[in-house]
């Protein structure tokens, strides 16, 4: 299997949310974004989608 390099940012995760959020009918508060994005991003570290880097360029 190939591996590919993939940024995640909890902003975008965030702001995604937002929008599919509101299109149901809910309206989160920017710190429920928050969270919501900060797990997605566990998740995602959790089930080995993706690696944490450690490094910040």
């Amino acid at each position: 299997m190939k591996e590919i390099e993939v940024f995640i940012d909890t902003e975008e995760i965030a702001e995604f949310f937002f929008h599919e959020l509101t299109k149901r009918g809910y309206v989160p508060t920017e710190e429920e974004l928050e969270e919501i994005a900060d797990i997605m991003f566990e998740y995602l570290i959790e089930k080995c989608i993706i690696d944490e880097d450690s490094e910040e360029g």
